[in-house]
């Protein structure tokens, strides 16, 4: 084993405490929160999400999700309960969708509200409840999808 030679320098004390200050602030920042959703298929699912936003219902789409990857649909600290979720995988066929119906369209979108969809130009599109049993972060895992319910565990 080689010897180490030259001098050994002592770290400065303002670097230390600098160092030290960097370290209890990195402890202290709490942890990253989001609503995420990760696709177990091997297809490429487009993903809408409904939820009561302060003005109101909203609905927002599409998330486009690879197949065996995640992707976060809400940033930050989830501020309800209850999301209400429908995907689609166009490639493979089949949906995950339910009984809570909302507005969405082709394209992207942000839809306030959910009555009246089709009379506003909509469709009328039937989404799945997600309970977070009100946790700041949650992922919903998205399996083999049916035509005709919900395929969310």
């Amino acid at each position: 084993m080689a010897a180490i030679r030259g001098p050994v320098r002592r770290m400065r004390p303002a670097l230390a405490a600098a160092a030290l200050s960097f370290l209890a602030l990195a402890a202290a920042t709490p942890a990253k929160a989001d609503l995420r959703l990760c696709n177990k298929t091997d297809g490429t699912i487009s993903v809408a999400i409904g939820y009561k936003a302060a003005d109101g219902w909203r609905s927002e789409g599409w998330w486009n999700i690879g197949g065996s990857k995640c992707g976060t649909l809400l940033t930050g600290a989830l501020a309800s309960r209850y999301y209400y979720l429908y995907a689609v995988d166009s490639q493979h066929g089949g949906e995950w969708g339910g009984k809570a119906f909302m507005c969405t369209r082709r394209k992207m979108f942000t839809i306030g509200g959910v009555e009246n969809c089709v009379a506003r130009g909509y469709e009328r599109t039937g989404f799945f409840e997600v309970d977070t049993a009100e946790q700041r972060s949650w992922t919903v895992h998205l399996y083999q999808p049916t035509q005709k319910g919900n395929g969310a565990k």
